[in-house]
């Protein structure tokens, strides 16, 4: 098979719009909180809604899953998202994982989840949190690129552990 490299862009492009463009990020924040605090560990759907950027607003549906309405804007594509969060993997206070999928219409979809370690820091006073991201995104949002998508999953973990760690 031979392709030329305009077909092989035309190729990945259409690859990427189908399946998506995934993104792995690492990070950690410290909670100037003891663990086992109930701030450190939480099912508080306005606590999410104001963690979570773009957030307009999260309905918990049940002790574990919520709907939630975004706005998301990844270079040039702004875009509204309707979808779901999940906690799972509930180890109070020790960890949890956190997922959720969304459809932003003709944008495409998003969809990712991180695993979500808590332990205390040195002093015993505070709390380190660590996490591991992954992000998946399709449709039109993909074809963006994968320096800014990643870019942009980068800035929204930090904003949402950011505003988790005050």
């Amino acid at each position: 098979l031979h392709l030329d490299l305009q077909e092989g862009e035309r190729l990945r492009d259409r690859v990427v719009q189908l399946l998506g463009e995934e993104v792995a990020l690492l990070g950690d924040r410290h909670l100037a909180r003891p663990l086992g605090e109930p701030a450190v560990f939480h099912r508080d759907a306005e606590v999410l809604r104001q963690c979570i950027p773009g957030c307009e607003s999260v309905e918990k549906t049940s002790d574990t899953e919520f709907n939630a309405k975004v706005r998301a804007k990844v270079g040039p594509v702004s875009a509204g998202f309707t979808g779901k969060v999940t906690l799972s993997d509930l180890d109070p206070p020790n960890g949890y994982k956190i997922s959720g999928e969304g459809q932003g219409g003709v944008a495409g979809f998003a969809r990712g989840g991180a695993d979500v370690r808590l332990k205390p820091d040195e002093s015993g006073a505070g709390t380190i949190l660590t996490y591991a991201v992954q992000a998946n995104v399709g449709g039109k949002i993909a074809q963006i690129g994968s320096r800014l998508i990643e870019s942009t999953a980068r800035s929204m973990a930090e904003q949402f552990f950011g505003k988790f760690a005050d």
